[in-house]
């Protein structure tokens, strides 16, 4: 499958090439920026254009065989140069700026990560006469509008995207990728002094947080990744996690699964199945269960057969579970919520830790 090419090599490659376009007048079709690793990544220009004391370059964002949700997106960068030998680096529109605390950027800062940074000063340094400085000004100008997809607007990052990436590359399917870009929100909730936080599958989960009284930056999307998040919470010294979510996505984790994507592991039916039976049900009832082809249909079940305490098993073992994946790193409680947002099981320990995040209980 083709790779890609990140929003930080991106503005690294515009960069280099309105660098060239000022010095040189020629405007290349294609520059090399190299990542950390020296590893060589060639970028295609899209056009270029002038500014005043300056030139820009346009390249558009690249995601491969995976695109995400800033690829075709345009990647500008415009260079002035400087009295000084410094090189200067400023974001442009669409290009958010960090207010909290937490991040690899410092507050009021461009939504520019230090990778990126290193690329685009390489990358021009590579051009730049010695001693010779410049402002690089990176835009995308329709970063703001594709913000309001991404996490940044939870993070507290304002006005535009994130110019990202590690590596420069993009790799097909890349469930790293999406895994790191999850872990800055646990960052923010420990700068803002937190010891206890609510990990939640998905934004759906974060609004029935928010409804019930929790803060945003208490409230952690881990996706379908359990175990991972709990393990990066450990890292980084969190106390107290409150599992918090749609019961059909969380049953999964009183099975001992901490990769619930359904490709992984889909035992819902056999869950609850099993947890019925422990609990009394005959078997008509179970066989019922195993049939259901929604999590919903299987509440129904248990209700009709007064079995409403499969629900508080599956919370405390979900709870117990997870604190033996984490080797008791952590206190966990675990809060089973319905389609419509109300919380239909919790354990006691959800309920402590809940208070402490102002879950009005």
């Amino acid at each position: 499958m083709r790779t890609g090419i990140t929003t930080g090599a991106s503005a690294a490659a515009a960069a280099k090439a309105a660098a060239m376009y000022l010095l040189t007048n020629h405007k290349p079709a294609e520059v090399t920026v190299v990542n950390p690793d020296g590893k060589a990544i060639k970028v295609p220009l899209h056009r270029y254009f002038d500014v005043f004391n300056g030139k820009g370059a346009v390249v558009i964002k690249d995601g491969g065989d995976d695109p995400d949700i800033t690829h075709g997106l345009e990647i500008i960068a415009e260079v002035v140069m400087t009295h000084d030998d410094e090189i200067r680096i400023a974001g442009g529109q669409g290009v958010g700026t960090v207010t909290r605390q937490g991040l690899q950027v410092p507050v009021g800062q461009p939504a520019i990560n230090p990778v990126p940074q290193w690329m685009i000063k390489t990358a021009l340094q590579e051009v730049l006469p010695a001693g010779q400085g410049c402002l690089v000004t990176v835009s995308v100008p329709d970063g703001d509008k594709v913000a309001k997809r991404t996490l940044n607007p939870r993070l507290g990052i304002t006005g535009g995207i994130s110019i990202l990436g590690t590596t420069g590359i993009v790799l097909p399917m890349s469930e790293e990728a999406y895994k790191d870009s999850l872990v800055p929100l646990i960052d923010v909730a420990v700068a803002a002094g937190l010891k206890s936080i609510a990990l939640t599958p998905g934004r759906l989960g974060a609004r029935w947080a928010a409804r019930h009284g929790m803060p945003d930056k208490a409230v952690v999307e881990m996706s379908n990744f359990v175990g991972f998040m709990l393990e990066k919470c450990v890292d980084r010294g969190i106390e107290e996690v409150l599992l918090w979510g749609h019961h059909g996505k969380l049953i999964k984790i009183a099975a001992g699964i901490f990769h619930t994507h359904s490709r992984v592991a889909d035992a819902r039916q056999e869950t609850y199945a099993a947890l019925a039976a422990a609990c009394g049900a005959d078997r008509g009832t179970v066989a019922a269960i195993l049939e259901s082809l929604t999590t919903e249909a299987i509440m129904e079940i248990l209700l009709s057969h007064n079995l409403t305490q499969v629900l508080n098993l599956a919370v405390a073992r979900a709870s117990l579970r997870a604190e033996q994946y984490v080797r008791g790193g952590l206190k966990i409680g675990t809060a089973f919520l319905a389609m419509n947002g109300e919380v239909i099981a919790a354990d006691a320990k959800a309920r402590l830790i809940g208070g402490k995040l102002g879950w009005r209980v």
